[in-house]
């Protein structure tokens, strides 16, 4: 609390740098950990500023999830529920990145696998063609929020040497000159399976999203088909739409 202070003397709003000493305040270990902040009257004598200044702030960050306020309890952070736009399709390290989050690995096997129906009908091979598979579990600040399954076409002709800890379509075009061109999703809702639950570190038949899809390359050729599970409590995918001209 030493450290908290505004400069009433600064062009900048009193709003605006409430709110920005808020989101660094939040960022504070003790309360990641689940600490309560300092009640509304305390804190904003502390900042010298109106209760209603304050709770404009506050306010704002409970909005983008970001905070709880309960009655009679206090205010506490909640954990980070990152979002992920459809619109700007790329790879999860490259969006988390942009949010100013690293991208952590805690899983990766590379294998090759009789391929499932799913993803043989979706590659454009024969049922039972042996094809690569790669499995990852990725997430940040410690908690596994992503698991991933690929399958990729044999004409890539990966063999488990590539860093796959890094980008997974930059990693393809440099070894392989494939580009991601355009992909087909599907979406659904289901509960998680015991393996799957296990390795994001939730109970079995835990609520996860199923996130399909499939790349192509600019001739329209399939070469990845991947099933994505990501934590409902950790993730949420948006999409956004816009009216076509007539």
């Amino acid at each position: 609390m030493r450290l908290l202070r505004l400069d009433h003397d600064s062009p900048v709003p009193l709003h605006a740098q409430v709110e920005r000493l808020l989101r660094d305040m939040i960022r504070r270990p003790e309360f990641q950990a689940g600490a309560l902040l300092p009640d509304e009257i305390s804190l904003a004598r502390r900042l010298g500023v109106s209760r209603g200044t304050l709770r404009a702030g506050i306010a704002k960050l409970v909005y983008e999830g970001a905070l709880e306020r309960k009655a009679g309890v206090g205010t506490r952070v909640l954990p980070r529920h990152l979002e992920s736009g459809i619109g700007a399709w790329r790879s999860l390290a490259r969006e988390m990145e942009r949010l100013g989050i690293k991208v952590e690995t805690f899983h990766l096997d590379f294998r090759e696998c009789i391929a499932t129906q799913e993803a043989a009908q979706a590659l454009q091979v024969e049922d039972g063609t042996l094809l690569k598979r790669l499995d990852r579990v990725r997430g940040w600040e410690g908690v596994p929020v992503v698991h991933s399954r690929s399958w990729f076409h044999t004409r890539l002709n990966l063999n488990g040497s590539e860093d796959f800890s890094r980008p997974l379509y930059e990693v393809i075009e440099a070894k392989t000159g494939a580009v991601a061109d355009h992909a087909r999703e599907e979406f659904m809702a289901i509960s998680g399976a015991g393996t799957i639950a296990r390795q994001l570190d939730l109970p079995k038949g835990a609520p996860l999203l199923l996130r399909r899809h499939t790349v192509y390359d600019p001739g329209n050729r399939p070469f990845e088909y991947a099933e994505v599970h990501y934590r409902s409590d950790r993730f949420v995918l948006t999409l956004d739409l816009r009216r076509e001209p007539r």
